[in-house]
């Protein structure tokens, strides 16, 4: 039945687009006909809007995967540049929760920790919403930052590096087996804002798993019961992706691809100053449309990188 509903929206996302093209051709001939220009705006607007339809459709129909409609969690962790980074963290998650808002997601935070009085040094996040997971598979890797930094007195330039990672969030039904003895389960206090109760009571959750070294947490809920589910669910996930990699012969793709978090590993690079251009290292694709990258108009990034993976796969 999931299947059946995916492949309905689908289906649904085909025809209302080629519904909008014949309104469009409509239009057009409108205009021939009557000479009349006042519907050339019109025409300009729906053009822009079946364009973005359209751009979404193909990137659905690239992603066949068997997770990539999952919902996604993302990771985000701050690397060489100290204060600096935990700042850089910061203003990815600011990006990533601007471009999930524009597409209609849900982003939960699971795990925070914040930096020394300035940023976030790491953060989990789930981003719920149909083919999250896929799409987001552009950004796992080691993202750099260049900019005159605002906690340097002197102006000088400053370079920040962060790291992104993306596992999926996977259905409760999945084939993994978690032993009591296989895990340690520690509670404590949450040591993020959320009032008197929970800064008082052992809600937050931290689960290993003794096996793999696995290290899952969760302090976003009030109930500690909540948490630990959470808590459960990530490990699941961490620990299925971990066998989906091993039977791949490749059991740390993800952080071979990310590579240490410092020079010569970024996939992207963003540079503030001495001029405006956002590079992507794998694709090529660039763009000097600094501001609206930080407010989460990745959409072009993510759709170079699916043709360059298809491409590549090809």
């Amino acid at each position: 039945m999931a299947e059946l509903d995916v492949l309905r929206n689908v289906y649904k996302s085909w025809r209302d687009l080629s519904m909008q093209l014949e309104d469009l051709i409509d239009l057009k001939e409108l205009v021939r006909s009557e000479n009349d220009g006042t519907l050339l705006k019109e025409i300009e607007d729906n053009s822009r809007e079946l364009e973005k339809g359209l751009s979404a459709f193909e990137n659905k129909v690239k992603l066949g995967s068997e997770h990539d409609k999952n919902d996604a969690i993302m990771s985000v962790h701050a690397g060489a540049g100290g204060t600096e980074s935990c700042d850089w963290v910061q203003m990815l998650v600011r990006m990533y929760s601007r471009w999930a808002e524009d597409k209609g997601f849900e982003m939960e935070v699971v795990d925070v920790l914040e930096g020394d009085g300035v940023g976030i040094k790491s953060i989990t996040m789930i981003i719920k919403g149909e083919y999250a997971y896929g799409l987001l598979q552009s950004e796992i890797g080691v993202h750099r930052l260049v900019r005159i930094s605002p906690f340097d007195s002197n102006k000088r330039r400053h370079t920040s590096f962060s790291s992104v990672d993306i596992i999926p969030v996977l259905a409760d039904d999945i084939n993994i087996v978690i032993e009591d003895k296989d895990i340690k389960i520690d509670t404590y206090r949450s040591s993020g804002a959320g009032g008197q109760h929970v800064n008082k009571t052992d809600s937050a959750v931290r689960i290993t798993h003794l096996l793999t070294g696995i290290v899952v947490q969760s302090q976003n809920d009030r109930s500690q019961t909540k948490n630990k589910a959470t808590a459960m669910k990530l490990l699941k996930a961490r620990l299925y992706e971990l066998e989906q990699e091993k039977q791949r012969a490749a059991c740390e793709r993800h952080y071979n691809e990310k590579g240490a978090i410092e020079w010569g590993s970024q996939i992207r690079s963003y540079v503030f100053m001495p001029y405006q251009l956002v590079k992507d290292h794998r694709t090529g694709y660039e763009t000097s449309r600094l501001d609206l990258i930080m407010d989460g108009g990745i959409d072009e990034f993510i759709n170079a990188y699916l043709s360059w993976k298809l491409k590549k796969k090809k």
